[in-house]
């Protein structure tokens, strides 16, 4: 009688050990459709946060680019303006230059 109490008391343990690890596997199985489904939240977030990063950037750009014509011109007139002084000091001191060039090509030196 001993070995049958002893036989049922191991199916018991068996039984025990069963269903315990069923519960294990089922956990990991719940845990699993957690982290899928926190992996798919985030990356709808990250889709929506790119696409907010997307649309702030499209507007600096179309914001400067309004503003490129007025630096454009702004350059053309310092440009301008100091092509203007060059040629107003070139005019200037081009006689003395003249005068300097042909003095070392008119000098003769032994």
């Amino acid at each position: 009688m001993a070995s049958i109490s002893r036989g049922q008391g191991g199916i018991q343990q068996l039984l025990a050990a069963e269903q315990e690890a069923q519960q294990i596997v089922n956990d990991a199985k719940n845990g699993i459709a957690a982290l899928k489904q926190a992996k798919d939240e985030a990356e709808k977030e990250i889709a929506e946060h790119r696409t907010q990063l997307e649309y702030q950037f499209q507007k600096k750009v179309s914001e400067s680019s309004g503003d490129s014509g007025a630096n454009v011109k702004r350059l053309e007139q310092e440009t301008e303006s100091k092509i203007h002084l060059l040629k107003s000091e070139s005019s200037r001191i081009s006689g003395d230059v003249v005068s300097m060039l042909l003095s070392y090509v008119t000098t003769v030196k032994n």
